[in-house]
């Protein structure tokens, strides 16, 4: 396993631990708390990662069976270069807010205080994903968004996205634990 996929693993590690220490000791209450009517709670943000995740499932499966190849689109498109850029800017950066692009990966206003728990095994077996795509060529290997499926970009774009993603919502969760009114 090369020096790349180690370090996407371990950022996705540190975030499980960052998100357990953080947020394991919250009530059912407390994660399911929102600090506004449109705003998530710790919980939301949590389930929304998971959900966004598994959006990219199949296409890891394809990838660690070896025999998937670029579609035409893929390998043709103009925006894959310009389209990892945007997205791993759009991710990382938390003074733009960015609305989630699809119904499927809003969570629910309620969530089960396992939520926590989840997000840490969801985030073991994304690291099996990752390490079973490993020997794809990242720069090669373009992905087509599963929101927008005229937008793609590099393998490579899209673990960067992974992590930066996680780490956003992540920071959107602690956040919420600081605000106003935040149940004690």
């Amino acid at each position: 396993m090369d020096e790349r996929i180690r370090s996407i693993q371990t950022q996705m590690t540190e975030a499980a631990t960052d998100a357990a220490a953080a947020f394991g000791g919250l009530t059912v209450e407390q994660l399911n708390w929102k600090p506004s009517e449109k705003g998530w709670s710790v919980a939301q943000c949590l389930d929304h990662i998971i959900k966004t995740n598994h959006e990219f499932d199949a296409e890891f499966a394809k990838l660690a069976s070896g025999i998937r190849k670029n579609s035409f689109w893929e390998n043709i498109s103009p925006l894959t270069g310009w389209g990892g850029r945007f997205l791993v800017r759009a991710v990382s950066e938390d003074s733009k807010k960015v609305k989630a692009p699809s119904k499927r990966i809003v969570p629910p206003s309620d969530l089960a205080g396992d939520i926590v728990q989840q997000f840490v095994e969801h985030t073991g077996e994304v690291n099996k994903q990752v390490e079973a795509c490993a020997r794809a060529d990242r720069e090669k290997t373009v992905v087509t968004s599963p929101f927008l499926f005229v937008f793609t970009y590099k393998l490579d774009d899209a673990f960067t996205v992974l992590v930066e993603h996680t780490n956003r919502h992540i920071r959107q969760a602690k956040r919420v634990m600081e605000a106003d009114g935040f149940p004690a």
